[in-house]
């Protein structure tokens, strides 16, 4: 994945987010669900089979970059080793959510 992210001609950027490392059993989703939510991002979290976090962020291009800062630490008790970004489809709807694994 690119480490860059378009901006949509709407002023809203869309990323599609993949973090490796130690991110599954610390509270990962329910952070980043709170942190996105904080900034006012719509899109959704969850765990992946592979062990990693994805994510779908949507929202001010601002708001977007704070969130990636975020994931780049995460939550007390996440070692993040790796922060993938691509270019992603603005989310159908608002809000954040946690979904269930793929």
């Amino acid at each position: 994945m690119s480490q860059e992210a378009s901006r949509e001609p709407s002023g809203q950027r869309s990323v599609r987010v993949i973090v490796r490392g130690r991110v599954q059993g610390v509270g990962f989703r329910a952070w980043a669900r709170d942190e996105a939510a904080r900034r006012g991002l719509a899109g959704h979290v969850r765990n992946c089979p592979d062990g990693s976090v994805e994510a779908l962020l949507s929202g001010p291009p601002e708001a977007v970059e704070a969130m990636l800062a975020a994931l780049r630490h995460g939550p007390a008790g996440a070692r993040v080793a790796e922060v993938a970004v691509a270019d992603a489809p603005r989310p159908a709807g608002g809000g954040f959510d946690i979904l269930r694994a793929p």
